[in-house]
């Protein structure tokens, strides 16, 4: 994981050079409770913290928006809904087929057992999103080829700009080069490297997808229980906001530096009709400690109107 210095330079270029209405406009009290919030969210924690309103893409709170912007890390499990998606799409798997949680799990000598319950022992689309099964995911990937896993991937926007600051690096997706690696890429933890905001970006759109309405036969809707799943009874439960339902995901990986892990989780609120998008990327920790971050945010967020 590369490492960037704060510079003054940066923060002036974030201020002059954004697109027209980020960060922009009247400082309103309810902006600045935000702004609090997400300070007081990350206060002695090393990582970076972005609220983004949904409709509008408009940046209304930040922590360390050079790291959101700079930082390449490994996203971890917050890439397995877009893999779904594909997978689902393409009919390669039905949102009712069940497949096995199998323990222990070793791809291509890396140890990727699962961290849900022990109980959980068979899981079908949406509850593969809820408990983010690796299990699950690594034998449901199989069933794409290299290039149709790097085009979903690229398709959700996670190896380019996310447009919401100038002056981004730019994700970095590789073409798996055999099963393993396929396996382990489909999990986000080796041949991918994200920024926050690419993230940020890329689960805007899914919660733009989710407000704009999903018809019935929807074949993605199963990923969309699964992040409202995740946060109500799943992995990223320390998000939960009683009153206010919020979707979001989870993802814990190591650097290609050291096997210390980092923690992502992002998300949307209200999970209904989204308004706000959350990345919180945590330099040290775990998915689950990320979603805790996240929680003081929604709160925040809810109690100023922009989640409820």
């Amino acid at each position: 994981m590369r490492k960037y210095s704060k510079t003054r330079a940066f923060a002036l270029l974030l201020l002059f050079v954004l697109p027209a209405g980020l960060l922009s406009g009247v400082n309103t009290g309810k902006k600045e409770e935000l702004r609090a919030a997400v300070e007081r969210a990350m206060e002695g924690k090393a990582g970076t913290a972005v609220v983004v309103d949904v409709g509008s893409g408009e940046i209304l709170a930040a922590h360390d928006l050079e790291v959101a912007a700079q930082r390449l890390a490994r996203p971890g499990s917050t890439v397995k809904p877009f893999v779904l998606m594909t997978l689902l799409e393409d009919g390669k798997i039905n949102a009712s087929e069940r497949l096995l949680c199998r323990r222990p799990l070793r791809i291509g000598g890396v140890r990727m057992d699962c961290a849900h319950p022990s109980s959980v022992v068979d899981l079908d689309a949406e509850e593969a999103i809820a408990y983010s099964c690796n299990s699950y995911f690594a034998e449901a990937a199989t069933r794409l080829s290299a290039a149709e896993l790097v085009q979903s991937l690229r398709r959700a926007g996670l190896d380019s700009p996310s447009g919401l600051v100038r002056g981004e690096a730019s994700g970095r997706i590789e073409v798996p080069r055999d099963r393993e690696m396929l396996q382990l890429e489909a999990l986000g933890d080796r041949g991918i490297e994200v920024t926050a905001l690419e993230l940020l970006g890329a689960y805007r759109k899914l919660a733009l997808r989710k407000r704009n309405g999903l018809n019935a036969v929807d074949v993605d809707a199963a990923v969309f229980a699964g992040l409202e799943e995740s946060v109500a009874y799943g992995m990223a439960h320390a998000a939960n906001v009683e009153g206010v339902k919020v979707a979001g995901k989870t993802g814990t990986a190591a650097s290609r530096e050291s096997a210390r892990t980092h923690g992502f989780f992002v998300g949307y609120a209200p999970a209904e009709k989204p308004e706000i998008v959350v990345v919180i990327y945590l330099e040290q920790g775990n998915g689950g400690d990320a979603a805790g971050v996240a929680r003081g945010i929604f709160v925040a967020a809810a109690k100023n109107g922009w989640a409820r």
